[in-house]
């Protein structure tokens, strides 16, 4: 089997080794690809593992060996799916390996907005402290977590993991989620999303981008919110319109963000989120622990040796 990796260098900059897939075939590891090369490095692939490098109906026309498409991630919107669902093609995913890692930058961010950890370094080496005629000093509102609503969007995996962890600190939960409050324990609460935007101290998204929730966090749901609120993004950019959000953040509708996430990767220059107020932004990085990504190549490689046993572990098809 040949295998082609378009885009390794984001799951193993060097600190991984790609032996798995190597033991299963022929593999050719790229960095990373551009759209003008994507069919002359897949011309005779058998299989093909994607981080974020779209494969779509034409290219896979264009491929007569192609059997396989590991996504290396859990979304898989990159790829086609009715297109290679005609052609038989088996898609994979790598479902859940980043839920720990994910849960620890929701609180990262959390955290860093509630004790300001980072600023407060800063301001300490810059003499703040030193010259300060008191024994203490701070210049931001410091609060606790402990009673504050964690409102969550999405009780998947990642959305439960966070809800537990919420309820650790003390918080109380109430979630925008399809799932009935018998199928939920007794501290964990459903509410309308008028009500989760209205209520939430803390608004964490942990939802799929689908055309119904693109834009899900607009003007007229950040409306609704505390100007004490803080809203979380570790899903997926286009969740939240960041035009909105800036507008909201600039003019103290609410209090801060924390994102990890953004609508184009990497940002242009022009995203307001990026010069908003009191908006906190890490480079989609929540997913990019040493762990997580182990986990995820352990993952990828059991998912194509599967395959070629005649299984389908993880397919997001059924052919």
């Amino acid at each position: 089997m040949k295998i082609v990796v378009l885009d390794g260098y984001s799951l193993n900059p060097g600190d991984l080794s790609w032996k798995g897939l190597e033991e299963l075939g022929e593999c050719m590891v790229y960095e990373r690809t551009p759209k003008e090369l994507i069919i002359e490095r897949v011309k005779d692939a058998d299989a093909i593992l994607t981080n974020k490098v779209g494969i779509k109906r034409e290219i896979m026309e264009s491929l007569p060996h192609l059997k396989y498409i590991g996504v290396l991630a859990t979304g898989y919107n990159i790829i086609d799916i009715g297109a290679a669902k005609d052609m038989g093609i088996t898609v994979t995913n790598i479902p859940a390996y980043s839920t720990d890692s994910v849960v620890q930058m929701v609180f990262a961010h959390l955290l860093n907005i509630s004790n300001r950890i980072a600023h407060y370094t800063n301001e300490v080496k810059n003499g703040k402290w030193t010259n300060c005629p008191d024994f203490t000093f701070w210049d931001t509102p410091l609060f606790e977590l402990s009673g504050k609503t964690m409102g969550i969007v999405g009780l998947g995996h990642i959305g439960m993991a966070v809800a537990n962890a919420a309820l650790a600190f003390g918080m109380k939960v109430i979630a925008f989620t399809s799932k009935e409050q018998s199928q939920l324990p007794e501290n964990i609460v459903p509410v309308s999303k008028a009500e989760l935007f209205k209520r939430s101290d803390v608004l964490s998204l942990h939802s799929p981008l689908t055309p119904e929730t693109r834009n899900f966090v607009n003007k007229e749901v950040l409306d609704m919110m505390k100007p004490t609120a803080i809203l979380i993004n570790t899903s997926r950019g286009p969740l939240v319109n960041e035009t909105d959000l800036a507008q909201a953040l600039n003019s103290k509708k609410i209090f801060a963000a924390g994102v990890d996430v953004l609508s184009s990767e990497p940002p242009k220059a022009d995203n307001p989120l990026l010069t908003a107020r009191n908006c906190f932004i890490t480079p989609h990085i929540a997913w990019a622990t040493f762990e997580a990504r182990k986990r995820l190549m352990d993952i990828a490689v059991d998912n194509l040796k599967s395959f070629m046993n005649g299984g389908a572990k993880n397919s997001v098809i059924n052919l």
